[in-house]
C-alpha cells in the first residue's frame, strides 16, 4: 500500500497565511475607503462615479490605484473636512445642558457661515434647538 504523503503545516505557513490575511484585510479597507470617497464627492457627476466604480470592479487594483493617483488630495480634503465637521459638532454637544438656545443658535449660524452646514442642516438643527 503506497503512502500517501501527510500535509504538514509549518511555523513558516503559518506565518505567511497570517501575512496575506493581513495584506488582503489592508486592500479591502482601501478599496472600500476609496468607493465611499467616490459617493461623498459632490464635485464628481452621476457618470463619473458609475465610471470610477466600474474601473474598480472591472480593474480592482488599477482602478483602485489610478483612483489614489488622480483623485488622492481630493480624498485627503474629504477626510479632512470630516474631521473638521466631527470637531464641531463635538463643540455644539451640550455639556450637561448648560447651554441656553441662544447659544445654540448663534454655534449654528457660526457653523452654518462657515459652511459646514448646507441650508437644510442648519434648518432642522435650528428647528430642534428652538423645540
Amino acid at each position: 500500500m503506497p503512502h500517501l504523503p501527510i500535509a504538514s503545516f509549518t511555523f513558516g505557513d503559518g506565518l505567511l497565511t497570517v501575512v496575506e490575511l493581513a495584506f488582503m484585510f489592508l486592500w479591502i479597507w482601501i478599496a472600500v475607503g476609496v468607493v465611499f470617497d467616490i459617493f461623498r464627492s459632490h464635485d464628481l457627476s452621476n457618470w463619473s462615479k458609475a465610471l470610477w466604480v466600474l474601473a474598480i470592479f472591472v480593474f480592482p487594483l488599477l482602478g483602485v490605484l489610478a483612483y489614489l493617483i488622480i483623485r488622492g488630495q481630493v480624498m485627503h480634503e474629504h477626510q479632512a473636512a470630516d474631521r473638521e465637521r466631527f470637531a464641531a459638532f463635538q463643540q455644539y454637544q451640550r455639556p450637561n445642558g448648560a447651554r441656553s438656545h441662544v447659544d445654540d443658535l448663534s454655534t449654528l449660524a457660526d457653523l452654518h457661515e462657515r459652511g459646514l452646514l448646507t441650508g437644510d442642516e442648519f434648518e432642522r438643527a435650528k428647528a430642534r434647538a428652538l423645540a
